[in-house]
C-alpha cells in the first residue's frame, strides 16, 4: 500500500518530535485505564532493550523519536506484535522506524485495554 504525501509528512513530523513529548500521552493513556507508569516503563524497556536509567536519560535529554529508536536494540519478539494501529496494519508499514513507533503504540494500547503485562510483552508463562 502506497503512502500518501500527508502520511509521509506526518511520519516525518513524528520522527523529529522528542520522545519526551510523546511519553506523557502514553502515561496518560495507561493511567486513565488503571495501569501504572511503572508498567509502561517496563514495556518500553522490554521493547527497546533500554534500562530504566537509559529511558530516563532519553526523556531528560529530549532525544528525538528517530534517535531514541536508533539507539534501541529492539526485542526479538517485537516481530510477534501485529494488528492495527490508527487504522493501519503494522505488517503493512514499510518504514522501519514508523513500524517501531506503531509497535510501541500497539503495546500501549494493549496495556491500556487491561491485558496482563506478560501477554502484552508476548512473554512465555
Amino acid at each position: 500500500m502506497e503512502e500518501t504525501p500527508r502520511q509521509r509528512a506526518n511520519a516525518e513530523r513524528v520522527k523529529q518530535m522528542s520522545f519526551a513529548a510523546l511519553y506523557p500521552s502514553y502515561v496518560a493513556k495507561v493511567e486513565r485505564k488503571g495501569r501504572t507508569r511503572g508498567e509502561l516503563d517496563t514495556a518500553i524497556c522490554w521493547l527497546t532493550g533500554f534500562e530504566e536509567t537509559d529511558l530516563k536519560g532519553h526523556l531528560a535529554a529530549g532525544t528525538t523519536v528517530r534517535d531514541f529508536f536508533d539507539a534501541a536494540d529492539l526485542h526479538p519478539d517485537a516481530a510477534m506484535i501485529t494488528g492495527v494501529v490508527c487504522g493501519v496494519r503494522i505488517a503493512d508499514i514499510t518504514d522501519p522506524l514508523m513500524r517501531r513507533v506503531r509497535i510501541l503504540d500497539k503495546i500501549v494500547d494493549e496495556l491500556a485495554k487491561g491485558r496482563p503485562l506478560e501477554k502484552v510483552l508476548h512473554a512465555e508463562a
